[in-house]
């Protein structure tokens, strides 16, 4: 048995963490769920679902290490569970929902709810946020589902549960679920000054060239070093559309510039990306010209939304910034995004 404690000292002792008095001041909450999760389970002949020990719902800035508590106590349990990330959680539920409806199932919603208390104990969300209409009015419901059959649910957000969904579409309709999550959850600030993800990039070079594979084993270690190895896709929805990232965690996304610019993706998609992620890693931005002239405004645009929203950049690319668009329709406009992307590789950039 490892406890939560001995786990995040281990961490530090390794020189993996640094301690963080805000992150020590939470630990407690997570050590208690721990133990109460692994206290046998009593089940008597009237009794047959076990009462979830209250869950934990942790907010707080990015970069605060919200995701990394929450990752070392999933590593601690010796019960069930899953680690997932709220929207792509949400989106296999969507999916399931439409799919039994098309069987004639009236209810979808505890079945769906049944399906995941049978299968865990504990569901540990990352970065819950509720910016869906659809979300929104399903998720009441489906947890008040989970809570009844004795799942315990953990979470992280950069949102106070009062500021969830705020000014979406028939609200009121939403306020149940925010006074469920107070009265299941118990509800803690992760209130530290530091942004640990921006630490571990101070001084880093963010920007390489040419696009080889020694910029790819540079930008490895940087994942590994921002995500310990973990990862998932995430998917966006925008207006309709899907904008899919191969490679996520815990604020930090990884894609190819194929994958964001090559696409027919526009302002909204890459505004909504911005939004979504602290730090985003693109590779092998190609040489730029008349001949990939789509492609180019498509990247111009996405630099402009991510430089606005003072997100964090890793690039890697075929040339410097100045040169990477030298001839062509478009050539002398990219002068500012060149500039923005010199500006984004400093140190203190987005802190």
């Amino acid at each position: 048995m490892t406890t939560v404690f001995h786990l995040y000292d281990t961490r530090v002792a390794e020189g993996r963490l640094k301690p963080d008095d805000a992150q020590l001041a939470v630990l407690p909450e997570f050590e208690r769920l721990r133990a109460d999760l692994a206290q046998p389970v009593k089940r008597g002949f009237f009794r047959r679902t076990v009462e979830a020990p209250k869950g934990l719902y942790l907010w707080g800035g990015v970069g605060r290490g919200k995701s990394m508590l929450m990752d070392l106590f999933v590593e601690t349990l010796e019960v069930p569970a899953r680690r997932v990330h709220f929207h792509a959680f949400m989106q296999e539920v969507q999916a399931e929902i439409h799919r039994l409806r098309k069987q004639g199932v009236e209810d979808p919603i505890k079945p769906v709810a049944k399906g995941v208390s049978d299968a865990i104990r504990v569901l540990a969300f990352d970065e819950m946020q509720i910016t869906d209409i659809a979300d929104a009015m399903i998720v009441g419901r489906l947890f008040e589902q989970l809570f009844e059959a004795g799942t315990t649910v953990v979470t992280t957000s950069n949102r106070v549960p009062d500021d969830l969904y705020k000014d979406g579409l028939n609200r009121q309709l939403f306020l149940p679920f925010i006074a469920l999550l107070k009265d299941r959850m118990v509800v803690r600030e992760l209130a530290s000054e530091r942004d640990h993800r921006q630490d571990r990039l101070a001084g880093a070079q963010v920007y390489f060239t040419p696009a080889d594979a020694a910029a790819r084993k540079q930008i490895d270690a940087l994942w590994e070093e921002l995500t310990h190895g973990l990862e998932e896709p995430l998917t966006l929805h925008v207006q309709g559309r899907q904008v899919d990232l191969p490679r996520y965690h815990n604020g930090v996304a990884r894609a190819s510039f194929f994958d964001l610019c090559g696409r027919m993706l526009g302002p909204a998609d890459y505004l909504k990306l911005a939004e979504s992620v602290r730090v985003l890693i693109i590779e092998n931005v190609p040489r730029l010209s008349r001949h990939n002239f789509n492609e180019a405004r498509r990247f111009v645009t996405l630099i402009d939304a991510l430089y606005e929203a003072r997100v964090k950049l890793i690039t890697s690319a075929a040339a410097q910034p100045e040169m990477l668009y030298v001839e062509g329709t478009g050539s002398f406009e990219f002068e500012r995004t060149a500039s923005r992307l010199r500006e984004m590789q400093a140190a203190d950039w987005s802190a």
